[in-house]
C-alpha cells in the first residue's frame, strides 16, 4: 500500500466506537532497519509541540484491520 492511500484513512477505535483522527494527519514511527511501522502517532491539543499539547501514540500492533477507508484499533484506554 502506498502512503498517499494510507493518509486517507480515519483511525477507528473498536474498543469504544471513538474516532481518533486521520494517519494523514498524524506522524509514524518507522523501523529504520526494517522499514515497518512501529506506531502513529496523533497531535491533539491547541498547537504542536506547546505545553497544551498530547499525543496518542497507537502501536502499530494494536492494529486490527485496515480497510478501504478507516483503519480499526484496538485501544482499551486512550486519552
Amino acid at each position: 500500500m502506498e502512503l498517499s492511500q494510507l493518509a486517507r484513512k480515519e483511525i477507528i477505535n473498536l474498543y469504544d466506537g471513538t474516532r481518533l483522527g486521520f494517519v494523514g494527519d498524524a506522524d509514524l514511527l518507522i523501523d529504520c532497519s526494517t522499514g515497518y511501522i512501529r506506531s502513529i502517532i496523533i497531535s491533539k491539543g491547541m498547537g504542536f509541540k506547546t505545553k497544551y499539547a498530547r499525543e496518542l501514540v497507537i502501536p502499530w500492533k494494536t492494529v486490527k484491520k485496515i480497510g478501504d477507508e478507516v483503519i480499526v484499533v484496538d485501544m482499551p484506554s486512550h486519552p
